[in-house]
C-alpha cells in the first residue's frame, strides 16, 4: 500500500469509527428522527453540488426506484435504528455489534443470487462471530438492553442488504451520485416522519450537540465518502473492506476515553470473536479463484465494482 493509501485508509477507519460516540452525545438532546433529517440533509446539500458538477445526478435518477429501496435499507432504518438504540446502549457496545455485519452478509449474498461457496473456514467463521456475538449480548448486556439489541439487528440487515442492492442494480453509476441522492431521498422521507411524530427539538441544542450533529453530517457522512472514492481508486474495492475490522476498535476505544464507557472482559472476548470471524468469512475462495479468470481491479472505470467477498461490495456501512 502507498503511503497515500495508507494515509486514507487511516483516516477512513478513525471518521467511520467516530460516529457512534457522536451518536450518543446527539442523542442526549435530540430525537432519532430529527438527527437522521439533520444529519442527511447538510450531507446532501454538501454532496450534491459536487455530484452535480461531475454530472452524476441523472444517470442515477433513471433508476430512481433502485435508488429509494438503497437508502431505505442503507440509511433511512439503519440510521434511525442506530440513533433509537444508542439512547439506552453504550457507543462502544454499537460499533461492536456491527461489526457482525459481513457474517449477515453472507446469506443476504446468497438471495441476490450471489453464489458464495461455503467452505470449512466460512462455517467456523459463522460460528466463532456468532459467539462473539452472543458474547456480548448474553453476557456483557442487562435484559433491558435486548430490545436496543433488536434495533442494531435491523440496522445490520439493512447495511447488509444496501450493499448488495448496489453490486446487483447500479454498480455502473457514478457512486458519488448514487451517496449523495440516497441522502437527499432520506432527507426528504424523514421531513414528514418528523412532523408527524412531532419530533422536532422543543428548544436551541447545546454545543456539544451541535457540533456532534456538524461532525456527522460533514465529516462522518460527506468527507467520509469523498475519502472512500479516493481510497477506491488508491487502493481498489477489495482491499478497501478491510477497513470494516478497524472501525469497531475505534468505536471502543473512543467510547472508553471519551465517555467513560466500562470495557469488561466480555466486551473484549465478543470484539476478538466477532472480528476473527468477519475474517474467515471474508477470506477468498483460493480454488474458486484459481478456476474463474483474473478479476480485474479498476475502480476508477467501474465505481461500485463488487468486492470479491460477499461483506461488502461497496461502500461498506457508514454509521
Amino acid at each position: 500500500m502507498t503511503r497515500r493509501g495508507l494515509f486514507l485508509f487511516a483516516a477512513l477507519g478513525v471518521i467511520w469509527g467516530i460516529p457512534y460516540l457522536f451518536i450518543k452525545i446527539a442523542v442526549a438532546e435530540l430525537s432519532p428522527e430529527f438527527l437522521v433529517l439533520a444529519r442527511c440533509a447538510l450531507a446532501a446539500a454538501l454532496l450534491l453540488p459536487i455530484a452535480a458538477r461531475r454530472r452524476a445526478l441523472l444517470p442515477v435518477l433513471r433508476r430512481w426506484r433502485v435508488l429509494l429501496a438503497f437508502a431505505v435499507a442503507e440509511i433511512v432504518l439503519p440510521w434511525y435504528a442506530l440513533n433509537a438504540a444508542e439512547v439506552t446502549l453504550p457507543s462502544s457496545t454499537t460499533g461492536l455489534l456491527l461489526a457482525s455485519i459481513p457474517l449477515v452478509a453472507i446469506g443476504v449474498a446468497f438471495l441476490f443470487g450471489r453464489r458464495h461457496r461455503v467452505t470449512v473456514l466460512t462455517v467456523l467463521g459463522l460460528i466463532t462471530g456468532t459467539a462473539g456475538v452472543a458474547a456480548v449480548v448474553g453476557l456483557d448486556l442487562g435484559g433491558g438492553d435486548l430490545s436496543a439489541v433488536a434495533l442494531l439487528s435491523v440496522a445490520v440487515v439493512g447495511y447488509a442488504v444496501g450493499p448488495a442492492i448496489l453490486a446487483k442494480y447500479m454498480s455502473d453509476l457514478p457512486g458519488i451520485g448514487v451517496m449523495a441522492l440516497a441522502l437527499a431521498a432520506s432527507a426528504i422521507i424523514y421531513v414528514p416522519i418528523v412532523g408527524i411524530t412531532g419530533r422536532w427539538p422543543t428548544a436551541v441544542p447545546s454545543v456539544e450537540v451541535i457540533v456532534a450533529v456538524l461532525v456527522l453530517a460533514v465529516v462522518c457522512s460527506a468527507v467520509a465518502f469523498l475519502l472512500m472514492f479516493a481510497l477506491i481508486a488508491e487502493i481498489g474495492p477489495v482491499r478497501m473492506t478491510a477497513i470494516t475490522y478497524v472501525n469497531p476498535a475505534v468505536a471502543v476505544v473512543a467510547g472508553a476515553l471519551v465517555l467513560g464507557e466500562a470495557v469488561t472482559v466480555f466486551t473484549g472476548l465478543g470484539f476478538i470473536l466477532i472480528l476473527i470471524g468477519c475474517w474467515l468469512v471474508t477470506l477468498p475462495d483460493r480454488s474458486a479463484a484459481a478456476a474463474a479468470p483474473t478479476e480485474r481491479e479498476t475502480p476508477e472505470e467501474e465505481p461500485w465494482q463488487p468486492a470479491a467477498s460477499p461483506s461488502t461490495t461497496a461502500p461498506p456501512p457508514t454509521p
